[in-house]
């Protein structure tokens, strides 16, 4: 029943907003409903902590320590997106680059598309998690071209096809499984059910899986946003508004390594070897060194935090890929604090180019004298998603580094070589804008600051402590991925 709450109040949410529109107490609404769904998902999570995996609805519903837990990161980081977007879009209402209209579409297709996040997390039919992925890549579609600029509709043009033709590869995909499944379990919807194709994984034709997850690499990859299939990701992010570019960021690409990493689970089992993960590893890899030199080259603020976004999928990749327990646990710790910081930095960044109006990088500057709490903030987020300690992401770093140098220490340079160049990088472009001197175009703001503080103090707790409840229900899911 917690689930059926927890996806309704997300379909009750766009509907009232769609009513709503414009009015006044519509960001209240829609942070109202963004606050539901997180409470909905934390009694979720409690059921499965202490009662373990559940099915729900019938059996359409699938629950366990690893979809759960992105369940709540998902509800938490839509929530205070959810805050922060209630004075962003209010400025950029009230400056005029956006009217009525799009301010009655963008609520409700933000609660549409944390719904189709959730679905395709506690689904447990791979067909409707499909469904699900292309739901949510239509609604962000829509948002990406909300400002209706030349520029915005091309680039949600761009992630239409790119996304469409990769979403593509990944329905192929769940053909063939299906073609392998219904040989063991039988004609129907059991034949897509994760619960039933776990338990005969060891009995699924090895050859079929193989080439299944060939085509699931390069469509859910494509959602991944892993190189070369990356394409979309960097117009997309500078385009669109900046709420949508945070849980682009923050959300979306999780969900889609989360469906790579099921269908890995499968052709592991199949096949009794590691070939999917090899095949993980190298994407991963490249997906780390190729966005760390781009990073050099970049000009808009958003596009520069779109391909750190790349990079660290890569990361995820490259160490899910890894496998084993210590890889695994780093992967899963690096998704969370990931989400976090990049929504927290996206936050600020569109702060920084209302303040200076324009995300061109030269010309933000002096951050920290204008507005303290925009320029500190970007500042340490920028030190966290660097991998600086003592914040989260260099815990998982360490970690997945850690489990690289012990399984496949001919590649820890190259893993090495992606993670120092975008360090450089990220600091070679954002010390000027934070530190140099105050330009005379700045306007005065009045920034959301909440969301950013407590995703900033989460992500300094987690790289100092990892609370015992936490690390049993990481060490919980290792055991499901292995």
């Amino acid at each position: 029943m917690t689930i059926q709450i927890l996806l309704g109040v997300n379909i009750i949410g766009a509907a009232v907003l769609a009513f709503l529109g414009d009015r006044r107490l519509a960001p209240e609404v829609n942070i109202l409903c963004s606050a539901a769904t997180f409470i909905s998902s934390v009694f979720l999570a409690t059921g499965v902590y202490v009662n373990g995996p559940m099915l729900s609805g019938g059996g359409f519903f699938f629950v366990d320590s690893f979809n759960v837990y992105l369940a709540v990161l998902t509800a938490f980081v839509s929530m205070t997106t959810a805050i922060f977007s209630r004075r962003y879009m209010r400025y950029e209402r009230r400056h005029g680059r956006i009217g009525r209209a799009g301010m009655r579409f963008y609520h409700a297709m933000f609660q549409l598309f944390i719904f189709a996040m959730l679905l395709a997390l506690l689904t447990n039919n791979v067909g409707v998690l499909w469904i699900a992925m292309e739901l949510a890549t239509l609604s962000t579609v829509l948002l990406v071209s909300l400002y209706r600029t030349p520029s915005a509709v091309e680039a949600a043009w761009k992630y239409f096809i790119l996304c469409g033709v990769g979403i593509a590869q990944a329905l192929f995909g769940t053909v063939l499984l299906y073609f392998a499944a219904e040989r063991v379990v039988g004609e129907g919807t059991g034949a897509l059910l994760w619960t039933n194709l776990n338990a005969v994984a060891g009995r699924l034709e090895p050859t079929v899986l193989s080439l299944a997850f060939v085509f699931f690499m390069v469509g859910y990859g494509t959602k991944v946003g892993l190189v070369p299939l990356h394409n979309w990701l960097p117009d997309a992010h500078s385009e669109g508004p900046t709420p949508i570019s945070a849980v682009l960021s923050g959300l979306l690409l999780n969900v889609a390594l989360y469906a790579l990493v099921r269908c890995k689970v499968l052709v592991d089992g199949a096949t009794g070897s590691h070939k999917a993960g090899y095949i993980m590893m190298v994407f991963g890899l490249v997906s780390i060194i190729v966005p760390a030199f781009s990073l050099l080259r970049q000009k808009d603020i958003k596009r520069l935090f779109a391909y750190s976004s790349i990079e660290h999928m890569g990361i995820a990749t490259f160490a899910f890929g890894l496998g084993g327990p210590v890889a695994t646990f780093g992967a899963l710790l690096h998704m969370l604090v990931h989400s976090l910081t990049k929504s927290a930095i996206f936050f600020t960044a569109g702060h920084a180019s209302q303040m200076h109006s324009t995300q061109d990088m030269s010309d933000i500057k002096g951050l920290i004298r204008g507005n303290p709490l925009v320029g500190w903030g970007l500042m340490f987020g920028v030190m966290a998603i660097a991998g600086m300690p003592p914040f989260g992401v260099f815990t998982s770093e360490f970690l997945i580094l850690t489990a690289a140098m012990k399984d496949a220490p001919f590649l820890t340079p190259f893993f090495l070589l992606g993670v120092v160049v975008a360090f450089a990088a990220l600091f070679r472009k954002v010390m000027p804008m934070v530190f140099g001197a105050v330009p005379g175009n700045q306007r005065p703001l009045r920034p959301s600051h909440i969301p950013v503080i407590v995703h900033m103090v989460l992500v300094l707790i987690l790289g100092l402590y990892l609370p015992l409840f936490l690390s049993q229900w990481f060490h919980m899911a290792v055991d499901l991925l292995q």
